[in-house]
């Protein structure tokens, strides 16, 4: 039996999504987040030395890192569903889209939650020159590299509904929590092509199943 080890408002919650979209039994031992510093709880470490979610265990495997155990579940349980067929032009598209979530998209867009909670966590006396320096930070740099991958998102879209093709695969949802974060944060639910892929993500029975589940989910 799969448990995931599930932190609130995190990427964990695409594991959900998955283990619901392909119809596999499993269980959810929960974890709550520092309400002042927003980590994971250090009972997470007993899991894994890090003590980060998502991670699942899977008898005496344990896996961590969202990307690895979307491959481990579905090269050990999918039975090769959403998955393009190897040598496929879409399974191309699947592993480039499938490690950019993580790799590239999502490094801006921490960038921007990083530099907007600096000065609520400076003293007093630096406040005001920690809200310059991060405000500046975001405009000249964090700003414009979120812009480029939006605009990215939006081109590649208008192509297909699904990042790897015409099909929903592991790919869509893994990028799901890219795009989640850039329409809080970012301005990416502006574009219509991103907008329409939130809007049929969120109205997947196998998405709503997962946030049942999963309990309260900030970005949905």
């Amino acid at each position: 039996m799969i448990v995931v080890h599930h932190l609130n408002n995190s990427r964990s919650q695409r594991v959900l999504w998955l283990l619901e979209e392909l119809g596999l039994p499993y269980e959810i031992k929960r974890y709550e987040r520092d309400l002042k510093t927003m980590l994971a709880p250090p009972e997470l470490k007993a899991i894994h030395p890090l003590g980060k979610s998502p991670v699942i265990t899977d008898g005496d495997t344990v896996v961590a890192e969202t990307g690895a155990i979307v491959e481990y579940i579905l090269e050990t349980h999918g039975q090769g569903r959403l998955i393009p067929a190897a040598g496929s032009p879409e399974r191309l598209r699947y592993t480039y889209w499938l490690h950019y979530a993580e790799g590239s998209a999502m490094t801006p867009l921490l960038l921007k939650l990083v530099f907007g909670a600096l000065p609520d966590r400076s003293p007093g006396l630096m406040k005001g020159l920690v809200k310059m320096i991060s405000a500046r930070a975001q405009a000249g740099f964090v700003d414009p590299q979120i812009k480029l991958h939006v605009d990215y998102w939006e081109a590649e879209l208008s192509k297909s509904e699904w990042f790897a093709g015409p099909e929903l695969t592991g790919a869509d949802i893994m990028m799901s929590f890219p795009l989640e974060a850039g329409a809080a944060r970012g301005g990416a639910a502006s574009r219509p092509h991103v907008k329409a892929f939130l809007d049929r993500i969120h109205a997947r029975p196998a998405y709503q199943r997962a946030l049942e589940r999963g309990g309260p989910y900030a970005y949905a």
